[in-house]
C-alpha cells in the first residue's frame, strides 16, 4: 500500500514545483480538524495525491482529491495508481471519490474514463481569473483596467496604508460582515487560526489589512507554493469604501506573491458563465458572485475554467441519492 505519512507527502510536494495549494500537507492538516480524514499516496516519483474523506453516518464517508499531483496528462496515470486509489477509498467506506483536475478545461484530455462519471457538482468555484506576475509590477498595472489602477492610486493618495497582520479575530468579524453583506458562508474563527497557524509559520501565506488612521478597514488571507499564489480569502467594513481599500489591498497581495517569487496569481472564484454573459452583466447584477467578478475583472487577468469534476463511485445506489439531493438544491 503506497500510502505516506505527512513527511514523506510534504517532501514529495516540495519536489513538484506546480503542485496545488489544495495538495499541501498543511491543507490536509487544517481539513483535518474540521472533518475530513487525510490520506496521502504516492505512486512514484512523478504521481501521487493527498484525499480527503467526509465522515458521515454509519461508518461512511465521501472521498474528495483536489487537485492531484499528476506530472503528465491524465491520461499518462497508470491503472495501478486508480487501483490503489480505489483499494484506499474501499478501505474508508467511500460512497464516491470526487475527483477536481489540476488541469483548465482547454487542456485537459480525458481520454480514459471509462471508470469516471462526469460530475455536474464542483466543490471548488470551476471559474476563475488568473493573472500573469512574471512580468515587472509596471507592466503588471499597464494590463488592468484604467479605472482598477486609478482606485489603486487613489487608495494611496486617501490614506491607505496595507501591513501584514495577524488578528485573526478581527478578520473573522470583518469576515462575517461580509459574508451577509454579499451572501456567501464563512468558515469559524477557529478554521482561520488553525490556517493561518500551519500556513504563516513556513512563509506560504500572509494576513494583510488595509487601514485608514490605523482603523482597519479590509483584510485578506493569500496563499502561494512555489510559482503559484492564490487569494482565498477576503473581507471589508462598510467603512471608508470611497477611499477603495480593497484595491490597494489586493495590489498589495499581488506583490507580495511576486516578491515570493510567483509567476501566476489566482483570483479564485467568479460567476460559472462565459466571458460575454460575464462582460454583459456584471454592471447590473449583485448576486452571487457577480458583484465579485466585477472587482476581479479589474486587474487585467485572464478568465479561465478548471475541468469539470469527476466522479469515481463505490456505492451506486447511495451514489445516486447523492445527485437527485444535489439536483433539487440548483
Amino acid at each position: 500500500m503506497p500510502e505516506v505519512s505527512l513527511s514523506d507527502w510534504n517532501r514529495f510536494v516540495a519536489s513538484h514545483p506546480d503542485a496545488h495549494l489544495l495538495q499541501m500537507g498543511q491543507w490536509g492538516e487544517l481539513k483535518n480538524e474540521f472533518g475530513w480524514k487525510p490520506v496521502r499516496l504516492i505512486l512514484d516519483r512523478e504521481t501521487g495525491a493527498q484525499i480527503l474523506f467526509r465522515r458521515l453516518p454509519l461508518g461512511l464517508t465521501l472521498g474528495y482529491m483536489p487537485k492531484p499531483v499528476f506530472s503528465g496528462q491524465w491520461t499518462e496515470v497508470s491503472a495501478q495508481f486508480w487501483r490503489e486509489v480505489d483499494s484506499i477509498c474501499k478501505k474508508n467506506h467511500a460512497i464516491f471519490l470526487k475527483i477536481e483536475p489540476d488541469s483548465w478545461e482547454e487542456t485537459f484530455q480525458p481520454s480514459n474514463l471509462q471508470t469516471f462519471k462526469r460530475s455536474n457538482h464542483n466543490i471548488q468555484p470551476p471559474r476563475t481569473v488568473t493573472l500573469s506576475i512574471k512580468e515587472d509590477e509596471e507592466e503588471i498595472l499597464a494590463r488592468m483596467k484604467p479605472k482598477c489602477r486609478y482606485n489603486i492610486r487613489l487608495a494611496e493618495k486617501k490614506g491607505i496604508t496595507v501591513r501584514a497582520w495577524s488578528d485573526i479575530s478581527a478578520f473573522h468579524e470583518m469576515m462575517t460582515v461580509t459574508g451577509g453583506r454579499d451572501n456567501f458562508g464563512v468558515h469559524s474563527k477557529e478554521y482561520y487560526q488553525r490556517a493561518y497557524e500551519l500556513f504563516h509559520p513556513i512563509g506560504t501565506c500572509e494576513l494583510l489589512v488595509a487601514e485608514f488612521e490605523g482603523r482597519p478597514l479590509a483584510s485578506l488571507m493569500v496563499f502561494s507554493n512555489a510559482k503559484r499564489a492564490w487569494y482565498v480569502y477576503g473581507a471589508s467594513n462598510d467603512q471608508e469604501r470611497n477611499r477603495m481599500p480593497t484595491y490597494l489591498l489586493q495590489w498589495e497581495a499581488i506583490r507580495w506573491a511576486k516578491a515570493r517569487g510567483c509567476e501566476e496569481y489566482d483570483l479564485w472564484g467568479v460567476p460559472d458563465e462565459q466571458e460575454e454573459t460575464l462582460e454583459a452583466n456584471f454592471e447590473t447584477r449583485r448576486d452571487g458572485l457577480w458583484g465579485i467578478y466585477r472587482f476581479k475583472r479589474g486587474f487585467g487577468g485572464q478568465l479561465k475554467r478548471a475541468a469539470q469534476a469527476l466522479d469515481r463511485v463505490y456505492n451506486p445506489l447511495l451514489y445516486w441519492a447523492y445527485v437527485k439531493y444535489m439536483g433539487n438544491r440548483e
